[in-house]
């Protein structure tokens, strides 16, 4: 639940006490995207600043930099964005400026538009122009389109489980690679699966509660809109398997905007499309691209840069748009 008592320092205080999705807080959040935020947890309380507010040399250091990209949609050209190589190149530019560079980028899906081999090959070649090396990948629907996700597995999963769903430790943070696009249910919701959430229960199992979690899928792991399939099935079983873990941080893309939520241990981040924007939940007729003036697109577009500080209960998730 999001309390907007104090509206003008567009503080977010979370209440551990209500699971459900806060429709004004709700509509705030989609207020924020392209306009950049900073997410900090002080005292127990998660607290959100304005860019403009905080200004880039407030954001803390930390231990772990890491950065998010999603929903490039190499190969799409319609009007909605018939560039989406340079706003993916700019978005590597935002990434390269940032004043703590990053030690690795998480994709969280639809790489391609077609799941065409070229698609892949030019956004592995725009990639390789940014600091961080390091790439990890989930897939998105449009990634798996013809072929059930072979030719993604062959280039991005050759050390995942089933249908590329991993796991892998960096200086103190258990990163969770899931895979929630395979077998989508009616009306689009996302599900992950018994085999993927047998290997994510044992995964996690042994592991100490203070471990900070980030797990990224592609669709979200709670109900955004489900009338547009924006959720997964079978999230819930999953995040049960999580609640002793004292910070867990949940990203996915799919959506092509900002949203956050918190929910007991667990903040759930959607990130911006680096392609094209999409409607606000429920203000089209059905999702997708979205045409804006020229001059707007980026604003739209962007990038979600974390830093985790050994010792603090969350991460501090910046977003910034392209702009």
């Amino acid at each position: 639940m999001i309390d907007d008592k104090d509206s003008t320092n567009d503080l977010i205080v979370d209440d551990h006490h209500d699971d459900g999705v806060d429709r004004r807080g709700f509509l705030k959040c989609m207020a924020w995207a392209g306009a950049g935020a900073l997410y900090v947890m002080q005292g127990g309380v998660l607290k959100s600043y304005a860019m403009g507010a905080s200004g880039r040399s407030d954001i803390p250091a930390g231990e772990l930099s890491f950065v998010q990209i999603s929903d490039s949609h190499m190969g799409f050209n319609k009007a909605a964005n018939t560039d989406v190589v340079g706003t993916l190149k700019t978005a590597v530019d935002k990434i390269n400026a940032l004043s703590i560079a990053p030690e690795l980028i998480l994709h969280t899906g639809d790489i391609s538009h077609l799941s065409k081999p070229e698609e892949f090959d030019t956004v592995d070649q725009v990639l390789k122009g940014a600091v961080a090396k390091d790439v990890f990948y989930v897939p998105g629907e449009h990634d798996v389109l013809n072929d059930d996700g072979k030719q993604y597995l062959e280039r991005y999963g050759k050390v995942a489980n089933g249908s590329g769903w991993y796991s892998f430790d960096k200086k103190g943070v258990h990163f969770i690679g899931l895979v929630n696009v395979m077998n989508l249910k009616p009306g689009g919701l996302g599900s992950l699966g018994p085999d993927q959430l047998e290997w994510l229960e044992h995964d996690v199992k042994h592991r100490k509660a203070s471990t900070p979690i980030v797990v990224f899928a592609h669709m979200p792991l709670w109900s955004v809109y489900p009338e547009w399939g924006w959720g997964t099935e079978d999230s819930a079983q999953a995040l049960s398997y999580l609640k002793k873990f004292g910070s867990v941080t949940v990203l996915n893309g799919h959506i092509h905007q900002l949203m956050q939520k918190v929910e007991g241990n667990v903040t759930f981040h959607t990130a911006a499309s680096t392609a094209f924007p999409q409607p606000q939940p429920g203000k089209a007729d059905s999702p997708g691209p979205m045409v804006v003036p020229a001059g707007e697109l980026r604003g739209l577009l962007g990038i979600t840069d974390v830093n985790f500080v050994q010792g603090r209960h969350a991460l501090a998730i910046v977003d910034s748009s392209l702009k």
